[in-house]
């Protein structure tokens, strides 16, 4: 009986589609606010006098970097994996939502409100700080976004089990595809709108339509809760899947002696380290070296989500078809590195940026259309929610690091208010080609191992 009624919610297309909405929207409202202040780097660093908060590039890559402040030094992430497999998909979801929305809250309080004159020195060696002065308002900017950070990244843990759970053996990387399409069109809406509300409203205006982005995507995913539960009641399902869904130090314990799964888990960590802190810093690029206006800097960034929001869905239905998942992952590390390089030259045409950025769009395409959808392959699905805590915090420890050195590294080539962004560019083009080697090596191990990279999704 549980068997024909689980084939019965499984092969309910309109069900499952309407799920992936649904979550999928939820993400998409995260994104938001995760590159809402990105394209604003330019306006915080203004004078107050200009309108702007006087921040340095180092407390713009200590704001950017303390996402992951909790999840790695608190081992939040861990956390989030424990109450994803031990409470479900619907707490762990809520809690996601409620954390973010609290975060941007606090954020927004910080840039629209507190002062930006005040200053406490702060000493934390791990993160490059000795009897440094960082802004108040940054620090409470910090913990706003260290506090989104832990309902983010519970947020996506838990919509990848959503999918993995209605899409196992199905469409699994289009599911996915275009799952991270809408989330491209959330950071796309974010590189793109942030400028405009920055200078022709407040500084803080963008901040406030994330902070409304975040309390409709709790409004979402209480529809999605009321779903999941009437699915549950009429099912017998869910009774055998809350058995499979608890917490095991034995399951996580064989998911740590998986070699296929450390290297997924590096090259996620390498790809979006490389990717995301490079997004982030990409606006005041697009203006310093390539003489672009502040308001429409963003624009060129957000060509990079817009291109992926049309190709990762196609890139996720080829997978599903065709497979050859880790062949796709070593060209879409290559096309990463190659254009960061070409970053990194003494060129400036504004064209050219155009160009790589579309380039890179493809690049952003094309890894997550088969990194994500990899994972199941290697991990069983009763521990998928302690993977991919395991995957998101190593991740984590990249994206909050890697902006902080980034800031660092602008400052010490900064002279008279201007940037050579040519030392930062080396450091995302040596972390991509680390990448590239890991994919290499992935590819080695599914050959040896079978995982199933090469193979497609669907079965026919």
């Amino acid at each position: 009986m549980t068997q024909t009624i689980h084939k019965k919610l499984n092969e309910s297309s309109a069900a499952r589609w309407t799920v992936l909405f649904i979550v999928s929207v939820v993400m998409m409202m995260g994104y938001v606010v995760a590159k809402e202040m990105s394209p604003l780097q330019y306006f915080l660093e203004l004078p107050q006098s200009q309108g702007g908060l006087g921040w340095s590039s180092s407390e713009f890559g200590l704001f950017i970097g303390s996402r992951g402040f909790f999840n790695v030094y608190l081992l939040m992430l861990f956390v989030s994996g424990v109450i994803l497999d031990k409470t479900g998909v619907r707490f762990a979801g809520m809690l996601s939502c409620v954390l973010m929305f609290a975060g941007t809250a606090i954020d927004y309080y910080a840039i629209a409100i507190a002062s930006p004159v005040p200053a406490t020195e702060v000493t934390f060696p791990m993160l490059g700080l000795d009897h440094t002065l960082v802004k108040d308002q940054v620090l409470m900017s910090a913990l706003g976004f260290a506090v989104f950070g832990i309902g983010y990244e519970l947020c996506g843990i838990t919509v990848s089990k959503v999918i993995v759970k209605w899409f196992s053996g199905k469409e699994m990387a289009l599911a996915m595809g275009i799952q991270v399409a809408l989330a491209r069109l959330g950071t796309a809406l974010a590189l793109l709108g942030g400028p405009f509300l920055a200078k022709y409203y407040q500084l803080s205006t963008p901040i406030l339509v994330g902070l409304f982005s975040v309390g409709l995507g709790v409004v979402i995913y209480l529809i999605y809760c009321a779903m999941d539960r009437r699915l549950d009641k009429e099912s017998t399902v869910a009774k055998e899947e809350k058995k499979t869904e608890k917490f095991s130090f034995k399951a996580l314990l064989q998911t740590l002696r998986s070699p296929g799964f450390w290297l997924i888990t590096l090259l996620c960590m390498l790809y979006y380290s490389a990717l995301y802190p490079f997004l982030d810093f990409a606006t005041k690029l697009m203006i310093s070296k390539y003489g672009v206006s502040p308001e429409w800097a963003g624009g060129i960034s957000s060509i990079l989500p817009f291109t992926s929001i049309i190709l990762t869905p196609l890139f996720g239905g080829v997978y599903d078809r065709v497979g050859k998942g880790a062949s796709i992952m070593i060209l879409g590390t290559a096309m990463l590195t190659v254009v960061l390089m070409v970053f990194a030259l003494p060129l400036h045409s504004s064209l050219l940026a155009v160009a790589l950025m579309l380039i890179l769009g493809v690049a952003f395409s094309l890894l997550p259309s088969v990194l994500w959808p990899a994972v199941p392959k290697i991990v069983p699905e009763q521990q998928l929610g302690s993977a991919y805590s395991i995957i998101y915090y190593i991740q984590n420890i990249g994206l909050m690091l890697v902006p902080i050195i980034i800031g660092n590294v602008l400052d010490s080539n900064t002279v008279d208010g201007v940037v050579d962004y040519t030392a930062a560019m080396w450091v995302f083009t040596v972390i991509g080609a680390l990448a590239i080697v890991v994919s290499f090596f992935l590819l080695i191990l599914d050959k040896k191992y079978n995982y199933g990279l090469q193979s497609p999704n669907v079965k026919d």
